[in-house]
C-alpha cells in the first residue's frame, strides 16, 4: 500500500548544487552573496523595493511589528482561524492580539469583523492569506486608512498569490512569508519581510541584527534580536525561487486533478475558486459540512489506515487556553474548524497518486 504524506518538499539537483556553492564558500552563517541575492530576487517577485530576510516566518511578523513601533499593550486584530504563530508574534513584541471572525468560504478575516473590534488602542492589522488564497486587502487597506492602522499581510502560505492581478508582498505596508519546509518555496526554516516602506526596512534590518550600529563595530543603542537567515538557507531558497512558477503550475494541477475525481458536492466543497483571484493552493482542503470534531478525527483514522495521511484545519485562537480572554464570539471560526481536512499537496503527486487518494476518500464519504 502506497503512503501518501500531507507535504514533503522537492529538493533537486540544482537546489543541493546551489547550497554546495555556498558551503564551499566558507560562509555558511548570517553573510555571504546568496542573502543579497535571494534578497534583492525575492524583492522583485512581490514587486517591492526591499526584502529582509530572518530565521522564521513568526519572528519576521514581530520583527515587522516592532519595525511600527508597536508598544506594550496595543492591540493588534488577527483572524480566529489561522496558525498560532500569528498570534504569538503579537504577544512577543507586546501587543494584544485581538481576534476577528472569518468569511465562510475563503476562511480569510472578515473585514466587517474587524471594523468591530477597532478600538483608541488599535495599532495594526495582520490579514492573513490562509491556504494560499489572498485575503481582502482592497477592503482591510480602506478601513485601515480610516482608522489611521498599520496592515501587515502575513503571507507565510501564499508565495506568488495574486489579487486583481496584483501579486501579494505588495499589498500593505509590509508583508510576511515563511520558508518552512512544508511552503511554496522552503529554506527549511526561514522568513522574510517585504516592504517598499524605507522606514521598515531600516527599522527591521537594524533590530535583526542584535541592533548593532552600522558605523560603531559592537555599539548597540537599543535592545535588538538575532533574526537573520544563514547564507546556506539563501542559497535553497534562492535556487527554489528560479523554478517558483513551475511549482504553482503544478499545484494547481494536482488541484484540477482533485476537483476531477472527488465527489462534490454542495456539502463537500474544496477550496475557493474566485474572480480576481489567483490562489496557490499551499494545501488542499476538503470542507465536509457534516463532520464535527470526532467525526473528523475518525475520518482522519480511517484514510491513515488506507496511506493517506491529513491534517485538520487550524483550531481557532480564542479557544487556545492562554488565549481564551477574547470577549467576541466568532461564530464562523468556531462552526468552521472541525469541518475540514487537509489531503496530499505536494510536487511530485502525479494524476494516478490524486485519482487513488480521491477514490479512497470518497469510499470513505459515501
Amino acid at each position: 500500500m502506497k503512503n501518501y504524506p500531507v507535504s514533503q518538499p522537492l529538493i533537486t539537483e540544482l537546489d543541493i548544487h546551489y547550497v554546495n556553492l555556498a558551503t564551499k564558500s566558507g560562509w555558511v552563517s548570517s553573510l555571504g552573496e546568496y542573502l543579497d541575492i535571494f534578497e534583492k530576487k525575492f524583492a522583485e517577485f512581490c514587486g517591492v523595493k526591499y526584502c529582509i530576510l530572518t530565521s522564521n516566518g513568526t519572528c519576521a511578523i514581530q520583527l515587522a511589528l516592532l519595525s511600527m513601533n508597536l508598544k506594550a499593550g496595543d492591540e493588534v486584530i488577527i483572524p480566529d482561524l489561522t496558525f498560532v504563530a500569528t498570534a504569538n508574534a503579537v504577544v512577543h513584541a507586546g501587543g494584544i492580539p485581538v481576534f476577528a471572525d472569518i468569511l465562510p468560504d475563503s476562511l480569510n478575516i472578515d473585514p466587517q469583523s474587524i471594523e468591530r473590534l477597532i478600538t483608541y488602542k488599535t495599532k495594526a492589522i495582520i490579514a492573513v492569506h490562509l491556504y494560499g488564497h489572498p485575503a481582502k486587502m482592497d477592503l482591510i487597506n480602506i478601513i485601515a486608512k480610516k482608522h489611521n492602522l498599520f496592515v501587515i499581510e502575513d503571507a507565510a502560505e501564499a508565495h506568488g498569490a495574486e489579487l486583481h492581478n496584483k501579486i501579494v508582498g505588495g499589498l500593505a505596508d509590509c508583508a510576511t512569508f515563511s520558508f518552512y519546509g512544508n511552503k511554496i518555496i522552503t529554506t527549511g526554516e526561514g522568513g522574510a519581510i517585504t516592504t517598499n516602506s524605507d522606514l521598515i526596512y531600516n527599522k527591521a534590518k537594524f533590530l535583526r541584527d542584535h541592533a548593532m550600529s552600522s558605523d560603531r563595530k559592537y555599539w548597540h543603542e537599543e535592545i535588538g534580536f538575532n533574526f537573520r537567515m544563514t547564507n546556506l538557507q539563501a542559497a535553497l531558497g534562492y535556487s527554489q525561487l528560479l523554478r517558483v512558477e513551475s511549482i504553482i503550475k503544478e499545484r494547481s494541477e494536482i488541484f484540477k486533478w482533485y476537483k476531477k475525481y472527488l465527489l462534490l458536492n454542495e456539502s463537500v466543497r474544496l477550496n475557493l475558486e474566485e474572480d480576481g483571484v489567483k490562489n496557490v493552493i499551499w494545501l488542499i482542503r476538503l470542507e465536509i459540512d457534516f463532520l464535527d470534531e470526532e467525526r473528523r478525527n475518525n475520518l482522519m483514522v480511517d484514510l491513515k489506515k488506507l496511506g493517506v495521511d491529513t491534517r485538520p484545519y487550524f483550531y481557532p485562537m480564542s479557544l487556545l487556553p492562554m488565549y481564551q480572554n477574547n470577549v467576541f464570539e466568532n461564530k464562523i471560526s468556531t462552526m468552521k474548524y472541525d469541518k475540514g481536512i487537509n489531503l496530499p499537496t505536494y510536487l511530485g503527486l502525479s494524476e494516478l497518486d490524486v485519482k487513488n487518494i480521491s477514490e479512497i476518500v470518497n469510499k470513505i464519504l459515501y
